[in-house]
Protein backbone atom coordinates (compact mmCIF):
# COMPACT_ATOMS: atom_id res chain seq x y z
CA UNK A 1 0.00 0.00 0.00
CA UNK A 2 1.41 3.85 -0.83
CA UNK A 3 1.92 5.68 2.05
CA UNK A 4 -1.10 8.41 0.76
CA UNK A 5 -3.08 5.23 0.80
CA UNK A 6 -1.79 4.56 4.35
CA UNK A 7 -2.84 7.98 5.82
CA UNK A 8 -6.05 7.99 4.40
CA UNK A 9 -6.77 4.75 5.79
CA UNK A 10 -5.71 6.18 9.15
CA UNK A 11 -7.78 9.06 8.67
CA UNK A 12 -10.54 7.24 8.15
CA UNK A 13 -10.03 5.23 10.80
CA UNK A 14 -10.05 8.29 13.09
CA UNK A 15 -13.02 9.77 11.70
CA UNK A 16 -14.97 6.63 12.45
CA UNK A 17 -13.83 6.43 15.89
CA UNK A 18 -14.86 10.37 16.05
CA UNK A 19 -18.00 9.42 15.06
CA UNK A 20 -18.48 6.75 16.90
CA UNK A 21 -17.54 8.54 19.81
CA UNK A 22 -19.91 11.51 18.94
CA UNK A 23 -22.41 9.15 18.74
CA UNK A 24 -22.59 7.95 22.25
CA UNK A 25 -22.32 11.11 23.80
CA UNK A 26 -25.25 11.96 22.49
CA UNK A 27 -26.92 9.14 23.73
CA UNK A 28 -25.09 9.29 27.22
CA UNK A 29 -26.52 12.64 27.48
CA UNK A 30 -30.57 11.26 26.94
CA UNK A 31 -30.52 11.71 22.95
CA UNK A 32 -32.61 8.60 21.85
CA UNK A 33 -34.75 9.48 18.85
CA UNK A 34 -33.78 7.58 15.79
CA UNK A 35 -34.42 10.44 13.56
CA UNK A 36 -32.73 13.02 15.54
CA UNK A 37 -29.48 10.47 16.11
CA UNK A 38 -29.38 10.18 12.33
CA UNK A 39 -29.74 13.57 11.26
CA UNK A 40 -26.94 14.21 13.72
CA UNK A 41 -25.03 11.39 12.12
CA UNK A 42 -25.59 12.86 8.62
CA UNK A 43 -24.13 16.29 9.73
CA UNK A 44 -20.75 17.14 9.99
CA UNK A 45 -20.22 19.16 12.50
CA UNK A 46 -16.32 19.95 11.91
CA UNK A 47 -17.79 21.62 8.63
CA UNK A 48 -19.07 24.69 11.10
CA UNK A 49 -16.26 25.39 13.29
CA UNK A 50 -13.16 26.97 12.03
CA UNK A 51 -9.60 27.79 13.05
CA UNK A 52 -8.02 26.54 16.11
CA UNK A 53 -10.92 25.09 18.00
CA UNK A 54 -11.70 22.99 14.44
CA UNK A 55 -9.54 20.06 16.06
CA UNK A 56 -12.20 19.72 18.86
CA UNK A 57 -15.63 20.10 16.29
CA UNK A 58 -16.16 16.00 17.59
CA UNK A 59 -16.35 17.11 21.34
CA UNK A 60 -19.51 17.55 23.25
CA UNK A 61 -18.92 21.02 24.03
CA UNK A 62 -19.92 24.16 22.96
CA UNK A 63 -16.93 26.45 21.35
CA UNK A 64 -16.42 29.75 20.27
CA UNK A 65 -17.46 31.41 16.78
CA UNK A 66 -17.35 34.67 15.30
CA UNK A 67 -19.05 37.56 16.27
CA UNK A 68 -19.01 36.36 20.34
CA UNK A 69 -21.01 33.71 20.08
CA UNK A 70 -20.85 30.04 20.30
CA UNK A 71 -21.92 27.14 18.68
CA UNK A 72 -23.80 24.59 20.80
CA UNK A 73 -22.73 21.50 22.40
CA UNK A 74 -24.27 18.45 20.25
CA UNK A 75 -25.72 16.84 23.23
CA UNK A 76 -27.81 20.34 23.85
CA UNK A 77 -28.28 20.33 20.08
CA UNK A 78 -29.72 16.98 19.98
CA UNK A 79 -32.25 17.48 23.36
CA UNK A 80 -33.25 20.73 21.96
CA UNK A 81 -33.87 19.45 18.73
CA UNK A 82 -35.59 16.04 20.13
CA UNK A 83 -37.99 18.06 22.35
CA UNK A 84 -39.24 19.50 19.25
CA UNK A 85 -40.98 16.68 18.08
CA UNK A 86 -40.60 17.31 14.61
CA UNK A 87 -42.83 16.03 11.86
CA UNK A 88 -41.56 15.86 8.02
CA UNK A 89 -43.97 18.31 6.76
CA UNK A 90 -43.57 20.67 9.41
CA UNK A 91 -41.75 24.44 9.09
CA UNK A 92 -39.21 25.31 11.61
CA UNK A 93 -38.32 28.83 12.61
CA UNK A 94 -34.99 28.71 14.64
CA UNK A 95 -34.23 32.47 16.39
CA UNK A 96 -30.18 32.46 16.44
CA UNK A 97 -28.33 31.05 13.63
CA UNK A 98 -24.74 31.38 14.90
CA UNK A 99 -22.57 28.39 12.76
CA UNK A 100 -25.93 27.17 11.15
CA UNK A 101 -25.08 23.92 12.87
CA UNK A 102 -28.18 23.46 15.04
CA UNK A 103 -30.23 24.71 11.41
CA UNK A 104 -28.83 22.18 9.51
CA UNK A 105 -29.77 19.31 11.61
CA UNK A 106 -32.95 20.61 11.39
CA UNK A 107 -33.28 20.42 7.74
CA UNK A 108 -32.87 16.62 7.74
CA UNK A 109 -35.85 16.69 9.98
CA UNK A 110 -38.47 19.50 8.65
CA UNK A 111 -39.95 20.26 5.12
CA UNK A 112 -38.42 23.86 5.62
CA UNK A 113 -36.44 25.85 7.82
CA UNK A 114 -36.11 29.47 8.38
CA UNK A 115 -33.33 31.04 10.77
CA UNK A 116 -32.46 34.76 11.64
CA UNK A 117 -29.72 35.94 13.53
CA UNK A 118 -29.14 39.66 14.45
CA UNK A 119 -25.33 39.30 12.82
CA UNK A 120 -25.03 39.82 9.18
CA UNK A 121 -21.71 37.97 8.87
CA UNK A 122 -23.08 34.62 10.60
CA UNK A 123 -25.95 34.47 8.10
CA UNK A 124 -23.46 34.76 5.38
CA UNK A 125 -20.86 32.35 6.43
CA UNK A 126 -24.27 30.01 7.61
CA UNK A 127 -25.27 30.21 4.06
CA UNK A 128 -22.16 29.48 2.54
CA UNK A 129 -22.29 26.39 4.30
CA UNK A 130 -25.98 25.34 3.63
CA UNK A 131 -25.05 25.93 -0.25
CA UNK A 132 -22.12 23.60 0.09
CA UNK A 133 -24.24 21.35 1.76
CA UNK A 134 -26.90 21.38 -0.98
CA UNK A 135 -29.64 22.11 1.87
CA UNK A 136 -32.09 23.96 -0.39
CA UNK A 137 -34.72 23.66 2.07
CA UNK A 138 -33.05 26.50 4.60
CA UNK A 139 -33.44 29.92 4.40
CA UNK A 140 -31.04 32.27 6.62
CA UNK A 141 -31.80 35.38 6.93
CA UNK A 142 -30.68 38.50 9.20
CA UNK A 143 -33.26 40.06 11.01
CA UNK A 144 -34.34 40.75 14.88
CA UNK A 145 -35.50 37.21 16.21
CA UNK A 146 -36.95 38.68 19.03
CA UNK A 147 -39.98 39.66 16.64
CA UNK A 148 -39.83 36.54 14.63
CA UNK A 149 -41.08 35.94 11.14
CA UNK A 150 -44.50 37.12 10.79
CA UNK A 151 -44.35 37.43 7.11
CA UNK A 152 -43.54 33.82 7.41
CA UNK A 153 -45.91 32.62 9.96
CA UNK A 154 -47.48 30.64 12.14
CA UNK A 155 -44.89 27.93 11.92
CA UNK A 156 -45.27 24.07 13.33
CA UNK A 157 -42.19 24.75 15.68
CA UNK A 158 -40.10 27.21 16.86
CA UNK A 159 -36.35 26.72 18.77
CA UNK A 160 -34.66 29.05 19.95
CA UNK A 161 -31.10 29.34 20.83
CA UNK A 162 -30.58 32.49 22.75
CA UNK A 163 -31.70 33.32 27.00
CA UNK A 164 -34.71 35.85 27.10
CA UNK A 165 -36.44 36.40 30.82
CA UNK A 166 -39.91 35.04 29.53
CA UNK A 167 -40.72 33.89 25.98
CA UNK A 168 -40.81 37.06 23.49
CA UNK A 169 -44.42 37.39 22.67
CA UNK A 170 -43.98 37.44 19.14
CA UNK A 171 -43.09 34.68 18.65
CA UNK A 172 -45.81 32.66 20.91
CA UNK A 173 -48.12 34.59 18.76
CA UNK A 174 -46.56 32.99 15.39
CA UNK A 175 -46.64 29.43 17.01
CA UNK A 176 -49.60 27.49 15.23
CA UNK A 177 -52.25 25.79 17.12
CA UNK A 178 -50.56 22.10 18.04
CA UNK A 179 -46.86 23.90 17.46
CA UNK A 180 -44.06 23.42 19.73
CA UNK A 181 -41.83 26.13 20.74
CA UNK A 182 -38.57 25.11 22.82
CA UNK A 183 -36.22 27.77 24.26
CA UNK A 184 -34.34 28.68 27.15
CA UNK A 185 -35.05 31.51 29.66
CA UNK A 186 -33.65 32.97 32.61
CA UNK A 187 -32.52 36.07 34.43
CA UNK A 188 -29.66 35.68 34.18
CA UNK A 189 -26.11 34.01 32.62
CA UNK A 190 -26.18 31.25 35.17
CA UNK A 191 -29.89 30.48 35.95
CA UNK A 192 -31.75 29.25 32.55
CA UNK A 193 -34.17 26.82 32.38
CA UNK A 194 -34.84 25.13 28.82
CA UNK A 195 -38.46 25.07 28.37
CA UNK A 196 -41.00 23.54 25.74
CA UNK A 197 -43.97 25.70 24.72
CA UNK A 198 -47.06 23.65 23.45
CA UNK A 199 -49.95 25.63 21.98
CA UNK A 200 -52.48 23.55 22.99
CA UNK A 201 -56.63 23.49 23.02
CA UNK A 202 -56.80 25.12 26.21
CA UNK A 203 -54.15 27.68 25.57
CA UNK A 204 -50.24 27.36 26.48
CA UNK A 205 -48.89 24.66 28.39
CA UNK A 206 -45.20 25.20 29.68
CA UNK A 207 -42.91 22.01 30.56
CA UNK A 208 -39.46 22.41 31.77
CA UNK A 209 -36.78 20.46 30.58
CA UNK A 210 -33.13 20.75 31.83
CA UNK A 211 -30.87 23.77 33.18
CA UNK A 212 -28.82 25.14 30.35
CA UNK A 213 -26.67 27.83 29.91
CA UNK A 214 -27.12 30.04 26.37
CA UNK A 215 -25.98 33.53 25.65
CA UNK A 216 -29.02 36.66 26.03
CA UNK A 217 -31.78 36.97 23.15
CA UNK A 218 -30.63 40.54 22.26
CA UNK A 219 -32.79 43.26 20.38
CA UNK A 220 -31.54 44.71 17.40
CA UNK A 221 -28.51 44.04 14.69
CA UNK A 222 -25.46 43.18 15.20
CA UNK A 223 -22.58 45.53 13.60
CA UNK A 224 -20.69 42.81 11.63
Amino acid sequence: MSETGARDDDHAALMAERKMRFLFALRSHGVTDPRVLTAMERVDRGLFVKGIFAERAYEDMPLPIACGQTISQPSVVGLMTQALRIGQRDTVLEIGTGSGYQAAVLAQLARRVYTVDRWRRLVREAGEVFHRLGLANVTAMTADGSFGLPDQAPFDRILVTAAAEDPPGPLLQQLKPGGIMVLPVGQSDHVQKLIRVTRGEQGLEYEELRPVRFVPLVEGLGNE
